[in-house]
């Protein structure tokens, strides 16, 4: 089990692969790959191995409940068959896992869709870190003609708004790069806030790269509208009964590598974005406010909460 899923596990770790859909779809594929290459014979040995899986794939990065949730669907189609044979359920988890992925394209494509509406010719928008939905939607805002500029933050400590960044202005969009601090001076020229997201709990916060709160603030302050751009999966089923999304902290030497002996560092890599401050969550239901989160999950995706 370890050789298939510890390479996947380790590279998710280590930020190789980023981004809480790309998290997902490389964690997906590796549950796959270990339902090909298990060498158990019956239904219990199987389950028990795709669990083990879990647990290492989750572990490897705290903040994700789109895997977490993927890797349960997954694993409950295997649970739901009455397939008794390895064979037969590895096929289950790679049909399961093809159906998922199908959804989960179909609804960034539903995403970038609706959220394109909100992208006005000649508008400024800001956003932070780095969103393959949120790119998406302003990639496909400019295909349809609309002429817009986007502000990215360098989004510290591993600078994913240079991702950003580098994926609009190879679609000729008008891009410009600030650090982080500069967010609260460049606001006033700002028209839209668009932000991608890595969790959202049963009361409407969104759990994003650290700093996100920050400009969320600095929005409201400046009264431009802030916007979380998000698939409901990323919903977290776990806060509706109390518990609180874990903010992963990262490895001291993202800030600091030489840092002086007996400095103390911190590295959060995400905060939480109170409802409050969110005009709405733009996701394949339409755009939403942020306290009708559960209601739409539950209405959508009854079965994260089973």
């Amino acid at each position: 089990m370890a050789e298939s899923i510890s390479p996947i596990a380790k590279k998710i770790s280590q930020l190789k692969i980023q981004g809480a859909r790309n998290v997902a779809i490389a964690a997906i594929e590796a549950l796959v790959e270990l339902s090909k290459v298990t060498k158990v014979k019956n239904k219990q040995e199987f389950l028990n191995e795709l669990s083990a899986g879990q647990r290492l794939l989750v572990n490897s990065r705290e903040t994700e409940p789109l895997m977490r949730n993927a890797l349960r669907w997954l694993i409950s189609q295997v649970e739901k068959s009455n397939k008794k044979e390895a064979l037969a359920l590895s096929k289950i988890v790679e049909t399961s896992a093809s159906e998922f992925l199908k959804n989960l394209q179909e609804s960034k494509e539903q995403i970038a869709k609706i959220g394109k509406k909100r992208i006005r010719n000649n508008s400024v928008i800001l956003t932070h870190c780095h969103s393959s939905t949120v790119t998406k939607l302003l990639i496909d805002a400019n295909r349809e003609g609309k002429k817009f500029e986007v502000f990215c933050t360098e989004t510290r400590p591993v600078f994913q708004g240079r991702i950003t960044s580098q994926e609009l202005i190879k679609n000729d969009i008008k891009t410009t790069l600030i650090v982080d601090s500069a967010a609260r001076s460049i606001m006033k020229e700002i028209d839209i806030v668009v932000v991608g997201a890595d969790a959202i709990t049963s009361e409407g916060n969104v759990i994003n790269k650290i700093g996100t709160s920050t400009i969320a603030l600095i929005a409201r302050e400046a009264r431009k509208p802030f916007y979380v751009v998000s698939e409901l999966l990323k919903f977290d089923p776990a806060t509706v009964c109390g518990d609180f999304e874990k903010i992963e902290k990262r490895d001291p030497s993202e800030i600091w590598k030489d840092a002086p002996k007996n400095l103390i560092i911190r590295n959060p890599a995400f905060d939480v974005t109170r409802r409050d401050f969110i005009h709405g969550i733009i996701c394949e239901q339409g755009i939403i406010p942020p306290h009708s989160i559960f209601e739409v999950v539950q209405r959508k995706y009854k079965w994260i909460f089973q």
